[in-house]
């Protein structure tokens, strides 16, 4: 057999099994139950619990297999139950103008870009992260400001001289 190590990676870990006959052959092997926390930030780590993954058939074309093997990933997400975000957040979440947000506060997101179910696991992660990401940035406030005086007077200028081209392309009836 091979001994086992831990492949410690963002958002979570795998277990890496290296056969003793050989060290040039690695084989990975995905366990569910290892992921505990999915890293967004520094602050921000979402529990496995929290989010819910049902392979589904792939749409598209793709002849025989796509009927037979279900590798799309639907991912689910209860933004207002969830324990790993703060307030805060979560109205930034549910203030972003995503339809993959239902009125209910759950985030549906499909990945089906691979034909590997792993993949596109890690792919509708990655999508979950970015769009929580994406919430965590605060807009600046706007700052109120006038023209300048100088900016005024040379609109003026440019509206006058294109008045005085368009004026000079009109058709004189004498």
């Amino acid at each position: 057999m091979g001994m086992l190590y831990w492949l410690y990676k963002p958002g979570g870990c795998r277990m890496q099994r290296i056969l003793t006959h050989s060290v040039a052959r690695v084989r990975f092997g995905s366990f569910n139950g290892l992921t505990d926390l999915l890293k967004i930030d520094h602050e921000i780590n979402i529990a496995d619990s929290e989010i819910e993954f049902h392979a589904i058939r792939s749409q598209g074309p793709g002849g025989q297999n796509v009927n037979k093997v279900a590798s799309a990933i639907h991912l689910r997400f209860d933004i207002n139950n969830s324990a790993s975000l703060s307030d805060e957040v979560k109205a930034r979440l549910m203030t972003l103008r995503d339809r993959r947000i239902t009125a209910d506060g759950i985030l549906n997101i499909k990945a089906q870009r691979s034909r590997s179910q792993e993949k596109n696991r890690l792919d509708a992660i990655k999508r979950l992260r970015a769009l929580i990401l994406k919430a965590l940035v605060r807009e600046k406030a706007r700052r109120k400001t006038r023209p300048s005086k100088r900016s005024k007077e040379k609109r003026l200028a440019d509206k006058s001289k294109r008045a005085w081209v368009k004026r000079l392309r009109r058709n004189r009836e004498d």
